[in-house]
């Protein structure tokens, strides 16, 4: 890596160690989902040195699968852990509330090396257990049929204890799901977040919904697409499966509802936001019309253009004789 500070100097000034590595984390942490290991080859070839490529590598591989929550399967076979800032325990060790364990992972090359069961502490009480795994249940069933390659997970973020918490108690329901395809030169991650504040003192449920979107296109060009959706909703405190089937319900028709105003907006793209990039007056000064552009011909317009310059340009040789 190198850094030009002065157009009169003649040669490059090398950047320092630490610059390098902030500079691969850079790159390393803004790479498209699905796409890390692509610009990790990349970032290692242009660094030309092991050392300081792990050094960025041991940083941004953990941001950016916190960031994305991908997903892992675990050794023994038992289900997959989602990488999330919700059940993170230390830096390399994940709660799967489902299975009751504590995964071990290594960031860099996004495996789970090994499991281990839960401690009492690490886990709620049981009657907050009650209704993390009824919403877990009912999650499950919704991702594995509207997400075929999805993760989910719901933790208990607030309140594990039920009675030491005044009755009330939090959980954080994620999901996560992404699809690469090289050959068709697409990529892509799904990932939403819905916070769930449960107080059976005054039988109320507080639902806030946060959802991202991320795509990427690059055949023969570089085109993301990045957005998000925040929501809010509440419903009555219930017995542990009516609310599983209440939260799940609620989820499922704010994204639903989500993704239908994404494809509707993909469907006027090329009547509005693409319009919105020409300028609104060419440098010709003429209001381009949109109405009539199948019917214009441009290489028509084209051969007038090169006539008129041809004859500016015979007139300009007699006036020099």
């Amino acid at each position: 890596m190198e850094n030009y500070h002065d157009e009169d100097e003649d040669e490059p000034v090398e950047l320092e160690d630490e610059q390098k590595v902030s500079h691969a984390k850079w790159f390393l942490q803004n790479a498209p989902s699905e796409e890390m290991n692509h610009v990790a080859k990349d970032v290692r070839e242009v660094l030309r040195n092991d050392r300081l490529y792990e050094l960025a590598a041991a940083e941004a591989f953990q941001e950016y699968n916190l960031k994305e929550m991908i997903s892992m399967e675990m050794p023994n076979g038992t289900g997959q852990v989602i990488v999330s800032r919700y059940g993170e325990i230390d830096a390399y060790h994940y709660l799967d509330p489902r299975t009751a364990q504590v995964a071990v992972v290594d960031h860099v090359k996004q495996i789970c090396v090994s499991v281990r069961p839960a401690t009492d502490e690490e886990l709620p009480s049981d009657y907050v257990e009650h209704y993390r795994s009824s919403v877990d249940t009912e999650l499950l069933k919704y991702v594995e049929e509207a997400y075929p390659r999805g993760s989910c997970s719901v933790y208990c973020t607030s309140g594990k204890d039920y009675f030491a918490n005044d009755g009330e108690f939090e959980l954080t329901a994620v999901i996560s799901t992404a699809s690469f395809s090289p050959k068709n030169f697409r990529g892509g991650r799904w990932r939403s977040v819905w916070t769930i504040q449960l107080n059976p003192n005054d039988d109320s449920v507080n639902i806030k919904g946060h959802i991202q979107i991320y795509a990427h296109y690059f055949e023969e060009g570089n085109v993301q697409l990045s957005t998000s959706y925040e929501c809010t909703e509440s419903t009555v405190f219930q017995e542990p499966h009516e609310i599983g089937v209440s939260i799940v319900s609620t989820i499922r028709q704010y994204e639903s509802d989500y993704v239908a105003a994404i494809e509707d907006k993909y469907n006027t793209l090329s009547d509005t936001t693409f319009k919105e990039l020409r300028r609104k007056l060419p440098v010709t000064r003429t209001q381009f019309s949109w109405d009539n552009a199948l019917q214009l011909s441009l290489s028509r317009e084209a051969a007038r253009q090169v006539a008129f310059n041809q004859r500016a340009y015979s007139r300009n040789r007699v006036d020099e004789a």
